[in-house]
Order: C-alpha cells, then structure tokens, then sequence
C-alpha cells in the first residue's frame, strides 16, 4: 500500500455502518411525516432529502407562517455521534444571523423524531439553476456567477469569524432565494473551531467532489478547505463542469490531491483570465497557497471586477426562464433533469455520512504497493507517519517519565532511610513500562501489543500487591492468576484481530483504557510506597 493510502486508511476504518434493525427503524419514525404535527409546527408535504436529513414544508399556525423542518434520519438517532452533530447544527447555526446564512427558528424532539425548524428559502439550489442552463446549451452570465460568489463569500466570512467551519460547501448547499441573494444551507457537518469534535472517530463526511485535498486525506478542515470548496464551486459556474469527477471516490479524492488542475479557460476560452487567476488560487493544492480567509478572497475578486470593468448586480438575477420540474417555495431541494444533459459530467455531489468506510473499502480492495498516480512526492503534504515514528512518540515521553521516577525515588531514599518508595515501590517500574506499550498500542491501533501490555502490566499489578503487603508467600495461592491473564490476554487479541473494520478503533480504546488504569494503579503505588515508617 503507498504512503497517501496509508495515511488515509487510519483516517477512515473507524467509519461504521449503523447498526439497526430495518423494522426497528420503521418504529423509530413513520416513512413520511405528511400530515403529522411536530410541536407547534403542522408538517405538509416534505421537500428533498440529504445526507443526514428529510426536509419537509410546515406550518405555524399562531405565527401564521410557513417553515422548513429538517428531520434527522431515524438510522442515525441512535448514533451518539450523528445526533450531536446534528444538535451541534442547530445551536451553532441558530447563533448564526447573517442574510446569506439560512436561519434556523427552533430545535426538538418528539417522539424519538429529532428535527430543527429553520425559515422556509422561497427559491432553488444554485445546483438547479447550473444544470438547467446546462440542459438548455447556454452559459451562466457572469454577472451572476460573481453576485453569488459575492454572497457565499459574506456568508462564509461571517460564518468563520464565529468560528464555525461549514465542510460541505457545494452548489446543493447554495439557495438562490426569490428576494435575489445566494444564502449558504445546511451547516449539518459543520465543525465549530475549537469546540467538542462529535465526528466519528476518524470517520470522513462530505461530499468528495467538492472536497480539499487535506479534508479526503486526513479530515483536517479550515477557512482553507471551505474556500478550496467554493473555488470548485466557482470553477462549476464559469466552465460548466467541476474540474475533476471519476467512478469510484477514492478515484475522486486522489485527482483532487495528486492531479494538475485543468484550467478553466481551456474548456472555455471567453472567461476572463483575471477570473481564472482567483480560481487558481483558491484551488491551490497546499492550503498556505491558497487565500487565508473569505474576506482576502473577497477582495481579490473585487480588484479582479474593477480590472474587468464589469457591472456586479446588486442582487442575484432571477433566469429569464422557468426551471422544470422545480415545485415553488423549496427549501432544500436538488433536483433536477439529467436526461435533458448529456453532454458535460455530473458529480455524485450528494453528502455522503459514510464517506470514509466507503473509501476505506476501496483501499482495501484495489490498492497495491506501487501504484501509479498516488506517489507521496506527488503532493507535498504532511508525510504519513509509520509504526517507527508514531511509536516513538508515544515511547519518548515515557522513558522521560521512568528516568523521572528513579531519580525521585533515589533522591527520596538519599534524604531519609524512612522513605521506603524505591525498595517497597519498584513495581512502579513494571508499570510504567506497560504503561509505555499500552500508549504506543492507542496510537498505532497494533493490536498484537495486547499481548505484552497485558502480561507486564497484570504482573506489575500482582508484583506491587506483594511488595506493599509483604506477602509474599501469597504466592503459593495466586498462582493461579497468572495462566488465567495469560489465557485472557491471549483471548482478547484473538478477538480483536477477529473485529474486521472495527479492530483499529478498538484496538486505539482499549491501549487508551489501560493508560488509565494503569494511571490509577501508579498512583496507588507511588502513594502507598512513598508514605514513611510509624
């Protein structure tokens, strides 16, 4: 396996399907809530579906005003992780008041249905309008192309000046409302800088054709990756086409890291090379090369306006034709007529939850040492590191520690023969080492270390109760202890080897466990050991 798949496989394997029964999900929530009433809101005919959600049209009656209810799919209620997320979206969105940020009302539950209110945008997806100037041969005016990007650029300005991350930036998540402004949709995924990650360990979420390359590789977002986002974005509205598509996703995401960008004006030679230059620059590969915030792109593409000499509306155009197919008043819709657009390629850009397990199964399955195209000096991002140099990262601050521990223990012993922490307290010595493995085992998730952390630090913990008690002959009667933790040391890595996907994550929290056990047990000891005589 290359480097880049390496890195990317920890990354990713911790990904798991929801584990629920089809029948028990039936009685989790109806297959539509047509008709039902959520709270104070009466539920009328649903609007689209993501990839965490169903949206549906409501009404408030007191209020006399008519809603968009997203409802988070029963598959994923049970999920600890996907429900704070999705009540991560809404408190963290709720506190987001901008016009070019969807407004979210309220947030509850009933019943075992989680679902947030948010103001119904009369109006499509720029994803709609795209593909129906696709569908009719025609371009979209660049007046248009940079009033939207004007708004999503104040949008995600403001968004990340609150430090919150969108992640999913793409044209299904830009509404173009009836009142003229491109407003940014669904923060589902959103990751709020600085605050609690509920991501599933290692799990990658998204939607690859509008990924950064460090997001697909490592999960790692910013202010950068949102705006790599919305350069493809942009990019899709001047040529017509995303930059890069393929099969199968990982395909997606090594075109994205390891492929040159085709420029926009070799697909159409009348868009302006001034624009072209701000799309360079925004998909720059590293994210140091690319603009720092939304605010500095703003103003490039405002330079860029004043050396074209073109007039920017003031609001977003309405098309001068009407979109097939597209009921009135959608929130959250992207559909559209692919029968009619046959002739330019069109990315699977639905969000997808478990993006990670399905690249981690690709992996899997088709990559070998070697392969062209996914070379590590292909794109100059943060090497991968190995067993060797994640191992010792884990090991050099515990031998800092067990050096520490001697000479504590030899200094005490120096300043009075009362204290008897060296002589009764050595196991404290087994211990750290098996503290040592257990750390090294969390972080290479290498689940064969069970065994020797198991064994060393099980009999640092018989060890230090014979040392402590002076009971020594106790041996004679716990004997038996020992080919019991060596049958269940054995047993547990067995298990572990045997949970398939699961194994790396499980591997990561059982090496974290034992660290603190063994934290505890260290404790004990050293405070037992250190305490001095009558």
């Amino acid at each position: 396996m290359t480097a880049q798949a390496q890195q990317i496989t920890p990354n990713l394997k911790a990904a798991q399907p929801v584990v629920e029964s089809r029948k028990r999900r039936e009685r989790k929530m109806p297959a539509s809530l047509e008709g039902q009433t959520l709270g104070k809101y009466r539920v009328m005919e649903p609007l689209g579906r993501g990839g965490m959600a169903q949206v549906y049209r409501a009404y408030h009656p007191q209020l006399d005003r008519y809603v968009a209810i997203k409802v988070l799919r029963s598959d994923l209620v049970e999920e600890a992780e996907f429900l704070g997320r999705f009540r991560r979206e809404a408190q963290a969105v709720a506190n987001l008041r901008h016009e070019n940020i969807v407004q979210v009302y309220d947030f509850d539950v009933q019943a075992d249905v989680y679902y947030m209110v948010m103001e119904l945008l009369e109006g499509d997806t720029l994803k709609v309008r795209m593909n129906e100037y696709r569908a009719r041969g025609e371009k979209m005016p660049q007046g248009e192309v940079l009033r939207i990007m004007f708004d999503s650029l104040e949008g995600l300005a403001f968004a990340h000046s609150e430090g919150i991350i969108h992640r999913d930036i793409k044209p299904a998540n830009i509404m173009l409302t009836r009142r003229g402004q491109a407003v940014l949709t669904d923060f589902g995924i959103a990751q709020i800088v600085g605050g609690t990650n509920y991501t599933v360990s290692g799990a990658l979420m998204g939607t690859l054709a509008y990924m950064a390359p460090e997001q697909g590789l490592s999960g790692k977002t910013s202010a950068g990756s949102d705006i790599y986002s919305l350069g493809i974005v942009f990019y899709e509205m001047l040529a017509g086409r995303p930059p890069f598509d393929a099969d199968t996703p990982l395909a997606i995401l090594m075109k994205h890291v390891n492929d040159p960008l085709p420029l926009p004006r070799s697909i159409d030679s009348e868009i302006p090379e001034p624009l072209e230059r701000v799309v360079l620059k925004a998909l720059a590969k590293k994210p140091e090369d690319r603009y720092q915030s939304a605010d500095e792109m703003i103003q490039a593409l405002k330079k860029t306006v004043t050396e074209l000499d073109t007039t920017i509306p003031e609001r977003v155009p309405e098309p001068d034709f009407t979109l097939v197919g597209v009921p009135e008043g959608v929130a959250v819709l992207s559909g559209e007529d692919r029968e009619r657009i046959t002739d330019i390629p069109l990315v699977n850009d639905e969000t997808d939850v478990t993006a990670g397990q399905t690249l981690a199964q690709e992996i899997r399955q088709s990559l070998k040492p070697g392969e062209p195209g996914l070379s590590a000096s292909a794109v100059d991002l943060k090497a991968p590191q190995g067993f060797g140099k994640t191992a010792a990262k884990a090991v050099l601050p515990m031998l800092f520690a067990i050096a520490g521990y001697n000479l504590t223990a030899v200094m005490l012993g120096l300043v009075s023969r009362k204290w008897r922490i060296y002589g009764v307290g050595w196991p404290a010595e087994i211990i750290l080492v098996g503290m040592t493995l257990a750390l090294v085992m969390a972080n290479t998730q290498a689940s064969w270390l069970m065994i020797p952390t198991g064994l060393i630090l099980g009999n640092g913990l018989l060890m230090a109760f014979y040392s402590i008690t002076g009971w020594w002959t106790g041996w004679a009667y716990l004997w038996p202890l020992e080919p019991l933790l060596v049958l269940g040391t054995l047993g547990y890595t067995f298990w572990l080897g045997a949970r398939g996907e699961r194994k790396d994550e499980l591997t990561q929290k059982t090496g974290q466990q034992l660290v603190r056990i063994a934290v505890f047990v260290l404790v004990i000891v050293i405070g037992i050991a250190a305490l001095p005589f009558g």
